[in-house]
């Protein structure tokens, strides 16, 4: 597996990391954890250094998972963890925001615990906290970082104001948000910011919530416990009209012997040398379908034809429900 590093900050990772958050949470019921444990671990016997977990995520279990998957190769890999929300300790679900400085290092002591390790590699603020100024967040994850506990300083679906802002407390190494051939928005405003302070970007749903793939259609049903089915772009109807998508990535896979998923990943591998995305799968022989990516080569010529295809289609519904649309840029 080729490696790339994010932005200036010289933390160096695989050229496609491995999201864990669906073995827990957001598409049905968890997964087994001795099959994920080995899942996570074959990826690092394939080349995969980078693994991206947060402690909402089921909350806690993913993160426990990841540390007990990791711990025996901890030195080899970079694991990425976020804060930033409220977790109702009665009902062990999130309840809001809360990027408070002092909750900040509460979450990163027990962040350290279930990952059984004594720094995170790269810690994101989950989601912006408009209640208290990112400059005293930064100052917080500043702080962890001069203790050791943090490594590197990361944001998630943050505003190119709020980036800076942090950026001029504590280095920002990388931002994490949504970016796909289905999800564009990135391009107008922060990637070109990011280029220009040398921030690494790591796309999540860089398959679209799996559309991409050509596994799912309008008949396709979802776990009552799916995440899908209150986001806006996996109605029936707009998965019906957002086919479109799955059929360009297929004519181009078809020129280049590949799969639909293997052309999405390859297209964002090559839009810039510091964008590192994170598939998540639950399954073996996606992991090495995602994996081979990294040997396609796209010309300047396929991404122009790529560019041009796309260009005439336009994705049909919201990527978020309104609830969380709105945590979204700020």
């Amino acid at each position: 597996m080729q490696k790339r590093k994010l932005g200036k900050s010289n933390l160096e990772v695989s050229a496609l990391g491995l999201g864990c958050m669906g073995m827990s949470f957001g598409f049905g019921p968890p997964a087994d954890k001795k099959e994920m444990i080995s899942l996570i671990r074959t990826a690092v016997e394939r080349g995969v250094t980078f693994f991206d977990t947060a402690e909402v995520y089921g909350p806690y279990t993913n993160e426990e998972l990841v540390g007990e998957a990791l711990s025996p190769v901890r030195d080899k890999v970079i694991i990425a963890t976020k804060f930033g929300f409220k977790i109702d300790p009665a009902t062990g679900r999130q309840a809001g925001l809360d990027s408070r400085p002092a909750h900040i290092k509460e979450v990163a002591e027990a962040s350290l615990k279930r990952l059984k390790t004594d720094r995170i590699d790269l810690l994101y603020q989950h989601r912006v906290d408009t209640e208290v100024p990112i400059e005293d967040v930064a100052g917080a994850v500043k702080d962890l970082i001069q203790q050791g506990k943090v490594k590197h300083f990361g944001l998630s679906e943050a505003g190119v104001k709020t980036i800076r802002r942090a950026h001029a407390v504590q280095p920002v190494a990388a931002l994490q948000s949504e970016y796909s051939l289905w999800f564009r928005e990135p391009e107008k405003e922060l990637l070109p910011t990011l280029e220009e302070l040398g921030i690494g970007f790591v796309p999540f749903s860089p398959l679209g919530k799996g559309f991409l793939t050509g596994a799912i259609n309008e008949h396709t049903k979802f776990d009552a416990t799916d995440f899908r089915n209150i986001v806006p772009r996996f109605t029936e109807e707009n998965r019906k009209a957002n086919q479109t998508f799955v059929d360009l990535l297929g004519n181009f896979a078809q020129e280049k012997k590949a799969t639909p998923a293997q052309i999405a990943l390859a297209w964002l591998l090559a839009q810039r040398p510091w964008v590192v995305p994170i598939p998540g799968t639950t399954k073996l022989h996606r992991l090495e379908e995602n994996m081979r990516a990294t040997s396609i080569e796209l010309t300047p010529g396929d991404l122009r034809q790529i560019d041009a295809a796309a260009s005439k289609l336009q994705a049909h519904g919201e990527r978020y429900p309104e609830q969380f649309q709105k945590l979204v840029g700020r």
